[in-house]
């Protein structure tokens, strides 16, 4: 007997606190839960509680989504920290402090 028979489903949850650190948790939910559920089962904002619902955006696969959006089997639901930075700025000055500069055409 599977999973959705059993009236349960598995999705995972994936935060990242800080740069290049990723935590996931991998959940048995019942069918129908909701985003809110799986964060808040995740245990992931209790670890962090620097962090709040409030501070953060959440996402399935990518995708915003409100916390009442029902889940389903397989989902990856990603708790999303605001940009400190543009990403496009950042680029921009990595490319500078590399000693890059645009070349002038000569026309």
């Amino acid at each position: 007997m599977g999973r959705a028979e059993m009236g349960s489903m598995q999705v995972e949850v994936v935060f990242s606190p800080a740069p290049r650190q990723v935590e996931t948790i991998v959940l048995e939910l019942p069918v129908g839960a909701t985003l809110r559920e799986a964060v808040e089962a995740s245990g992931l904002l209790a670890r962090h509680p620097h962090f709040s619902a409030q501070s953060l955006s959440f996402s399935v696969w990518g995708r915003p989504q409100p916390a009442e959006h029902p889940l389903r089997e397989g989902d990856r639901v990603e708790l999303c920290r605001a940009l400190l930075v543009d990403p496009k700025e950042a680029r921009r000055l990595r490319y500078k402090g590399q000693g890059g500069e645009k070349k002038q055409r000569r026309g």
